[in-house]
């Protein structure tokens, strides 16, 4: 797979794992099961490992959750609710239990625990001198759903706990039993209710009632797993405080088990699955977890998961369906994305439509360099395709039956103009992905851009989502063609006489009111924000929040990208950044000096009050400053040194510059110590460095 055919695959499944993740734990409406959507993050994952340079752009990677839905308070946790990391194969388990040795850089004697991983609803509670005070989903995971009124109905939630510490956040996961779920849906049926598609969905429904009566009607189960905040520790092993846990009154999974290494943890895997269909819950894999609870704080967390854990998530399923139809769809870089119409068809419990055909490559039986893949096969209208849930409404084709083709059917031909504007579809040399010439003047792509620009990551308007671009980029009176348009939007909507949106189907006094307050409160913007809103190319959040943190101001960074070309000093900044290659800056100063694409930015930007990034701490001797590792660290892995150094205040750079203020050269210091000494930079070794931050 050529790098430009994995971008547009690297947004695509960005872009479903967002949609799934509302689905799941805001509307508790998923459209996919537990299981796609563990292998749509799979693949996701899997891609980035493959293509580095997205990491920085990969925003679900540190996707906890999803927003804190309409009607319920609000309560920030204590400590960040976080998802897990998932292994599929055993081979992941073994690389996971290796990264965990290679972090620590630890020989001795290892051992995790390995418990059924519950498919409910996780959940928070919050006790205070042994009293519950508190109940909150995992919402975002900082920012979750007060149910502490639905969680108290729950019977395996204690209200008073004995000898804990004085503050304890207990977490675990609200369920459903299946005798108890077939039971609900019969009486959900006798009143002409509603009835749950499965137990995961009723007993998230009935833990997010606004009544808690209904909850109290609800058959809920809580099994304790975890903490949060404590004011002292519950115990020195994850075995012994769960022990403590079940002491403290709280269910806790009797199949949880002490294993020592990898072998130990797959053969308690293989054994829980074989219990599986008794259980008499669902569950959807095992997690395992990092025993010692003094190495779990040295290998602290990711973004969004933690270091010390994964969950070995059970395989998904196939099924046979026919191939109605190929669609075409256009992204906003211009990408053809080809995605098959299918006869319905129910795997694992979820009817399935629709499966993305990747390229044209991938339809003719071939991968990016020309091999074969699905032993040669070419899919084909008509054709009969195993389907695999790959965790998202777009699942993947696993293979073709031949036997059942019509003899008549034509090989599929890719089309070479845009369906969108007619502008002509291309493939450059070494590019999987055909891409509309077409530009700003493909609605397609101008609307998808309009799309990113108000998603979550980005400006986040409130009443202004995918559905209203779509109703303003074609509207006749209050066109949205550029981002700047929205900026606008008010004024011109006073200027419009009788056609003024509050008089349309849809829309009222107030809600235009609510709408146009929206617009205006995010004319004042982080940089970040912004940066990641111009949808570039490559530019992802995480890129955003890198070159947001190096150049402070949106001036700044403005200055430096108009000015910056290859071998130049602003060039050579830009690239210096740790996770900013030639790639990002090609298509950072591509963007600025292409005229329409410059025009919308400066239209944009002249509507807009950019913050700029918050200066770091000033109690740290590194704060501010650039910091360069190289060579071989003894006492921590790279990874740690530069989290802690990041976590201080100091820049990571990835390359030596007249900027930088320090390296730290480790055994095997080669050409960056070299560069240092040359341009007079502060070398230091990597005890100098741990005393220098004290520790």
């Amino acid at each position: 797979m050529s790098e430009d055919e994995a971008r547009e695959e690297f947004f695509e499944l960005q872009a479903l794992l967002w949609a799934s993740n509302r689905e799941y734990h805001t509307s508790d409406a998923p459209s996919i099961s537990d299981a796609d959507y563990d292998e749509l993050k799979r693949q996701f994952i899997e891609l980035v490992e493959a293509f580095p340079r997205f990491e920085k752009a990969a925003t679900m990677l540190s996707a906890i959750g999803a927003p804190v839905a309409d009607g319920f308070n609000k309560i920030r946790h204590a400590q960040k609710m976080l998802s897990l990391e998932n292994a599929f194969e055993d081979s992941d388990v073994e690389e996971f239990a290796d990264r965990v040795r290679k972090y620590l850089n630890f020989s001795g004697d290892l051992f995790f625990t390995a418990e059924p991983k519950i498919d409910g609803l996780s959940l928070s509670l919050r006790y205070e001198n042994g009293r519950l005070v508190q109940a909150a989903t995992r919402g975002d995971g900082e920012v979750g759903e007060d149910v502490t009124a639905n969680a108290r109905t729950i019977s395996d939630i204690p209200q008073q706990v004995s000898g804990a510490p004085e503050v304890m956040e207990i977490r675990g996961e609200v369920y459903m039993s299946h005798a108890d779920f077939t039971a609900l849906n019969e009486r959900q049926t006798a009143r002409g209710d509603k009835v749950f598609a499965n137990p995961r969905n009723a007993a998230a429904g009935s833990l997010r009632q606004l009544d808690s009566k209904i909850t109290a009607a609800r058959p809920l189960r809580f099994y304790a797993y975890s903490w949060g905040q404590l004011s002292d520790p519950l115990a020195a092993t994850q075995a012994e405080a769960i022990a403590r846990l079940a002491a403290f009154g709280f269910q806790t999974n009797p199949l949880t088990k002490l294993c020592a290494g990898p072998k130990e943890m797959i053969a308690q895997y293989r054994q829980i699955e074989l219990q599986r269909a008794a259980l008499g819950y669902d569950i959807d894999g095992v997690v395992y977890k990092v025993n010692d609870l003094a190495l779990q704080a040295r290998l602290g967390f990711r973004s969004s998961t933690p270091r010390w854990a994964i969950a070995h998530k059970f395989p998904a399923q196939l099924a046979w369906t026919r191939l109605e139809a190929i669609d075409i769809q256009v992204g906003r870089t211009g990408a053809l994305s080809p995605v098959a119409r299918l006869a319905p068809v129910t795997v694992g419990g979820v009817v399935v439509s629709n499966a993305t055909l990747h390229n044209e490559d991938y339809i003719a039986g071939r991968d990016a360099k020309g091999q074969p893949i699905r032993e040669g096969k070419d899919i084909r209208v008509g054709d009969w395709v195993q389907v695999y849930r790959a965790g998202d409404v777009i699942p993947k084709i696993a293979d073709v039956d031949l036997a059942r083709r019509d003899i008549a059917a034509p090989a599929y031909v890719f089309p070479q103009s845009c369906p969108q504007c007619g502008s002509a579809a291309l493939r450059t040399e070494g590019d999987a992905v055909r891409r509309c010439s077409g530009g700003l003047i493909c609605p397609a792509q101008g609307m998808e851009r309009l799309k990113h620009f108000v998603s979550r990551g980005a400006f986040d308007i409130e009443g202004l989502g995918a559905k209203q671009v779509e109703y303003f980029y074609d509207d006749a009176d209050l066109p949205v063609k550029t981002p700047a348009d929205i900026f606008t939007l008010a004024e011109r909507d006073a200027a419009n006489g009788l056609k003024k949106l509050k008089n349309r189907d849809g829309f009222g006094e107030t809600s235009v009111r609510k709408l146009f307050a929206a617009i205006a409160a995010k004319k004042t913007i982080p940089l970040d924000r912004l940066l990641f809103a111009l949808g570039i190319r490559h530019a992802g959040e995480a890129a955003a929040g890198l070159l947001a943190r190096h150049y402070g101001t949106w001036q700044a960074f403005e200055a430096a990208i108009t000015q910056a070309e290859p071998g130049n000093p602003q060039w050579e900044e830009l690239t210096s950044i740790d996770g900013v290659g030639a790639t990002l800056a090609t298509s950072l100063t591509e963007a600025f000096r292409n005229p329409a694409e410059r025009q919308a930015i400066d239209a944009l930007v002249s509507h807009l009050e950019v913050q700029p990034v918050a200066a770091a701490a000033t109690d740290s001797p590194v704060a501010g400053k650039i910091v360069v590792f190289t060579g071989t660290l003894e006492r921590m892995t790279r990874a740690e040194a530069k989290a802690r150094a990041e976590a201080l205040g100091a820049k990571v750079a990835g390359s030596v510059s007249a900027k930088t203020d320090l390296l730290i050269a480790g055994p095997g210091a080669g050409s960056k110590a070299k560069a240092a000494e040359a341009l007079g930079v502060t070398v230091i070794d990597e005890d100098a460095w741990l005393a220098l931050i004290g520790g």
